[in-house]
C-alpha cells in the first residue's frame, strides 16, 4: 500500500497486522480521489476508523490543509503515527485515540470539508457514524463512507443527503452531501 500522488507520492504505508483492519484496496482509493480531486486542496479532513491512516494521509499529500486521524486500535494509531512521520506529514495532522462515536459527540472543532468514514463492515457503526457527524460538516462538505456492498445505508441522515453509491468488488463508497432545504 503507497501514497498515489502528491508531496509523499510512492512513499510506502505500513497497515497494523492481523485482520482488524480491512485497507482500503488501491483502486478504490483512486476512484474516491477521482470524486473529489477538486475539493482536496486546503481543505479540513476527517478521517474516522482510521486504520493505517491511508486516506487521510493521501489527503495530506496532495494538499489539504489538515487532517484528524481517530481510532481505537493501539496498532492502528501506532500505523497512523508511524506512516505520517515517514511522509513528513505529521506538521499537518492530529491523531486521537477513542471512539469514533465518541469523539463526534465531543468535537467542538472547525467544520471538516472532507470525511472519511470506513468503519469495520460487521455491525451498523456507518449509520451511527453519520448521524453523528451531521453537524461538524461545511456546507459545501462531502462524507465518503466505505461499506460491504450489500450493506443498506440511509439516503438521508441529519443534514447528509446520499447523492451516489459507487460499487467494486465488495466493496461500496456511498457519497454524502449537506442536505440544503429549499
Amino acid at each position: 500500500m503507497r501514497v498515489i500522488t502528491g508531496t509523499a507520492r510512492g512513499r510506502k504505508l505500513q497497515t497494523p497486522a492481523g485482520t482488524a483492519v480491512r485497507p482500503t484496496s488501491d483502486m478504490v482509493k483512486e476512484a474516491v480521489f477521482s470524486i473529489i480531486q477538486f475539493e482536496v486542496e486546503g481543505a479540513r479532513v476527517l478521517d474516522l476508523f482510521a486504520g493505517s491512516g491511508q486516506m487521510g494521509i493521501e489527503a495530506l499529500s496532495r494538499g489539504a490543509r489538515s487532517c484528524v486521524f481517530v481510532d481505537n486500535a493501539k496498532d492502528s494509531l501506532a500505523a497512523v503515527r508511524e506512516n505520517l512521520r515517514s511522509c513528513n506529514l505529521a506538521h499537518s495532522a492530529r491523531v486521537m485515540a477513542g471512539d469514533a462515536l465518541s469523539f463526534l459527540r465531543q468535537y467542538q472543532g472547525e467544520p471538516f470539508d472532507i470525511v472519511f468514514v470506513d468503519p469495520p463492515y460487521a455491525g451498523e457503526l456507518a449509520a451511527g457514524a453519520l448521524s453523528a457527524l451531521s453537524p461538524h460538516i461545511s456546507p459545501s462538505g462531502i462524507v465518503l463512507c466505505e461499506a460491504d456492498r450489500d450493506v443498506a445505508l440511509p439516503e438521508i441522515v441529519g443534514s447528509l443527503i446520499l447523492k451516489k453509491q459507487y460499487r467494486y468488488g465488495k466493496t461500496k463508497v456511498a457519497q454524502y452531501r449537506v442536505w440544503e432545504s429549499v
